[in-house]
């Protein structure tokens, strides 16, 4: 269970450096428009892998 732990740790840590490169694309104004979309998708699939592992994580609670 550590090993995911650690996984989630560093997904968050990648998907924390790749909006900070999203934002500085942007801020710019020179960016390349292909690059930038292509930065936003890999940050939502990040966000999807964090969201798996967040749900593996967390134990299921019965209402």
């Amino acid at each position: 269970m550590s090993e995911l732990a650690a996984e989630l740790s560093r997904l968050k840590q990648e998907h924390r450096d790749l909006d900070s490169a999203i934002e500085a694309l942007a801020s710019a104004g020179t960016g390349d428009l292909l690059q930038l979309q292509r930065l936003k998708k890999r940050k939502l699939g990040l966000k999807d892998r964090i969201i798996h592992l967040e749900d593996r994580l967390t134990p299921d609670i019965i209402a």
